[in-house]
């Protein structure tokens, strides 16, 4: 068992105060919940699920992967692949401005933030064996929790399309990841469509390495 340093929990604390805050919330076992909070919540449970003995920093880029990210709405991005993806790299840099702030402030180092912003940012996938880990937690997270609510907000989609999107999410994963997807008590269309995706990859998921 991992054992907690007096700075890991007051830095976890600080991204759980500030996630807590979102004015959006979600249902979980009938209460609400702050929507990054549980997010974040799913994050930490699901790679220590995976990883056990994932790194103290591993553990930070985790929980920090989205801290306060309705403070950059969707919709100040145009529409369209550019402007999502332009979206998705300011949030990125939001998220690693707000834990380097944290983690300066309990007493961590240059090179432990960098590293941290460095999974954050996706930085060295395929190359890092943390940042692959980092990916693999985050894909199987959308799919246990966010899968079934991505499918209801894109009805007009149909299954190739759908096959293809989850088929590219697949292609960020390592067979450790695609092992722990394969492995969740999907709703039976959606694990249809994770299978149906594994099938369609299968030659190059066969390549890719183990962690």
């Amino acid at each position: 068992m991992i054992q907690s340093t007096q700075r890991f929990d007051a830095v976890i604390a600080e991204i759980d105060a500030a996630n807590a805050t979102d004015p959006r919330a979600i249902a979980i076992g009938g209460s609400a919940r702050p929507y990054e909070l549980a997010y974040a919540e799913r994050m930490s449970e699901q790679l220590l699920r995976i990883y056990p003995e994932a790194s103290e920093l591993l553990r930070i880029a985790a929980r920090a992967q989205h801290i306060r990210r309705w403070d950059i709405p969707r919709s100040s991005f145009p529409d369209g692949r550019q402007g999502y993806m332009d979206w998705r790299r300011a949030c990125r840099e939001h998220h690693t401005k707000l834990v380097t702030e944290i983690m300066l402030r309990h007493g961590y180092g240059e090179e432990q933030i960098s590293h941290v912003a460095m999974l954050i940012k996706k930085e060295k996938l395929k190359k890092d064996k943390e940042s692959q880990a980092l990916e693999n937690v985050v894909a199987v997270v959308f799919l246990d929790h966010y899968l079934e609510e991505f499918l209801a907000g894109h009805s007009d989609y149909d299954d190739a399309k759908l096959v293809d999107i989850i088929g590219k999410t697949l292609r960020k994963m390592s067979s450790k990841g695609h092992a722990a997807a394969l492995a969740l008590a999907l709703p039976e269309r959606a694990r249809k469509l994770v299978e149906a995706a594994v099938a369609r990859e299968a030659a190059t998921l066969a390549k890719m390495g183990t962690d």
